[in-house]
């Protein structure tokens, strides 16, 4: 995968420095849709946790969106109760939706969420965001499917949810281990870039956001979880099972043709200043290798399928030259995306131009063996054809080889990732909100100040002074209303009146 530095590409990961601040280090977000019941003992049950047990300031934010029975009133209730909680109210459904929308808005170093079953024993939640205030990890998730995992639920959940993950490893080649687990932390630098190529507003929103993070090559770190099932869930499993596998189907497609801007995720290597001045760093050419490999291999299958094609109305220069052509412009396109993991649009036409460059090279080596042929046997088998042409093309896919990866395809890491790289300053401003919706965040998130440790007896007075707190419903100009409001969609597609979660 190729790491080419751009203007979004993400500084290297730091330990969230250690002191006394009033804006929280955890943000532990709660989507709820018609939870009247459990939501109070729920947060209840949360707080009393982070009080005992987290030694930094939190928050608690309850996430409503669009309920129709009387959860925003408990959620303004537990908000007048608990200092520590928060609450958002959106007018549509989805619990991917409802993520986006108050990480967005969020001044919470660390980001996190879980189900308002707490499903999970919450005696995972440190060790979960542990790595990420470390700057070890980028995303952490609560895994029931480890070794050490020990979990509580029927063979129907178990298979459901083992399928599903076996599927995510066969189609994206996920990685990590258990992508439904509503248990799950980010830090707030990497959210302000990846959630904005995430699309999904439903139950696949979280799993997109796994994927669309391995593929850029961002640190997953998995926590084994104590997990006990909810009876009670109102997930309907077969709709969401049929959208999770739409969602599979789109990202992959983006994925293959390229579409998706990941490079702006990268890290530079290391995150010691000393390893950020090397250069030169080895990009995996033993993968590189294997992958150009089967590329040529397919490309093989391809071209002589197509040789075979064309030499049934034409002669054997005629078919050789069409065959190579298209093949070539295939080859190009498929080693550009999954041998050297060049994404996007941007200098495909140049890459296409120069592979036809090579493609010029490899005619003329098959070209030549074709008519090295010809003048030995007038009239050579066709057996005969195929297997000089085999011998050409193992010839000429070395030499391909060679010049995509130093002429077409460089790695120019070193040079360009040692002017750009930016490392992250500290600063106590956080980012403004322009009224009426929440704006795609530009720059990479920035430390705001040290560490806040939590505080004894007020959870956010600091020396007799109390320090203005992030609330719900805050408006740009620093005005104070209703800590209950109406959010505009984040996403165009988000004002879809169909949305059914």
């Amino acid at each position: 995968m190729r790491t080419d530095s751009s203007p979004g590409t993400l500084p290297a990961r730091e330990h969230l420095p250690a002191g006394n601040a009033g804006t929280p280090v955890l943000d532990v977000v709660i989507p709820v849709y018609n939870e009247e019941k459990d939501l109070g003992p729920c947060v209840r049950r949360l707080h009393e946790h982070l009080k005992r047990t987290f030694p930094y300031a939190y928050r608690i934010t309850i996430a409503d969106n669009a309920s129709t029975d009387t959860t925003p009133q408990v959620a303004k209730r537990l908000e007048a109760e608990i200092a520590e909680v928060r609450s958002f109210r959106l007018e549509q459904k989805g619990r991917g939706r409802a993520l986006r929308t108050v990480w967005s808005a969020s001044d919470a170093p660390i980001l996190a969420y879980m189900d308002v079953d707490l499903s999970t024993d919450l005696n995972a939640l440190l060790p979960l965001v542990a790595p990420l205030i470390s700057g070890h990890s980028d995303l952490a998730i609560g895994s029931r499917l480890a070794r050490s995992s020990r979990v509580v639920r029927g063979a129907k959940r178990e298979f459901i949810s083992r399928s599903y993950n076996l599927i995510l490893r066969g189609s994206l080649q996920a990685r990590f281990s258990d992508a439904q687990c509503g248990f799950k932390a980010i830090r707030r630098d990497v959210a302000q870039v990846l959630l904005p190529l995430v699309e999904d507003t439903g139950w696949f929103f979280d799993t997109e956001m796994l994927v669309l993070a391995e593929r850029a090559g961002l640190r997953i770190h998995e926590v084994p979880v104590d997990w006990v099932d909810d009876p009670d869930s109102t997930v309907h499993i077969v709709k969401t099972a049929t959208d999770d596998l739409k969602g599979v189907w789109r990202v992959g497609k983006a994925l293959t043709t390229g579409s998706l801007p990941l490079d702006r995720l990268t890290r530079p290597f290391g995150d010691d200043p000393r390893d950020r001045d090397i250069q030169d760093v080895p990009k995996g050419l033993a993968r590189q290798l294997v992958g150009f490999c089967v590329v040529g291999g397919l490309s093989t299958l391809f071209y002589l399928l197509l040789y075979s094609v064309f030499r049934e109305f034409s002669g054997s220069q005629i078919a050789n030259a069409l065959a190579l052509l298209v093949s070539a412009v295939a080859n190009t396109a498929a080693n550009r995306r999954l041998t050297f993991g060049v994404r996007g649009r941007g200098g495909a036409v140049r890459h296409q131009a120069q592979g036809l460059v090579v493609f010029g090279i490899g005619l003329a080596l098959t070209s030549g063996s074709l008519a090295a042929l010809n003048a030995a046997s007038s009239h050579p088998a066709h057996s005969t054809e195929l297997a000089v042409l085999i011998a050409a093309n193992l010839a000429a896919t070395v030499l391909r080889f060679l010049l995509f990866r130093a002429w077409v395809f460089p790695d120019r890491d070193g040079a360009e990732g040692h002017e750009s790289t930016v490392v992250a300053t500290h600063s106590p401003s956080s980012p403004a909100y322009p009224a009426g919706g929440f704006r795609s965040y530009q720059q990479p998130y920035q430390p705001q100040g040290p560490l806040p440790q939590r505080p004894a007896q007020q959870p956010y007075a600091q020396n007799g002074t109390t320090t203005t707190q992030f609330r719900a419903g805050e408006a740009a100009d620093g005005t104070w209303r209703d800590s209950t409001m109406r959010l505009q969609p984040v996403r165009p597609h988000d004002s879809d009146p169909g949305e059914t979660r």
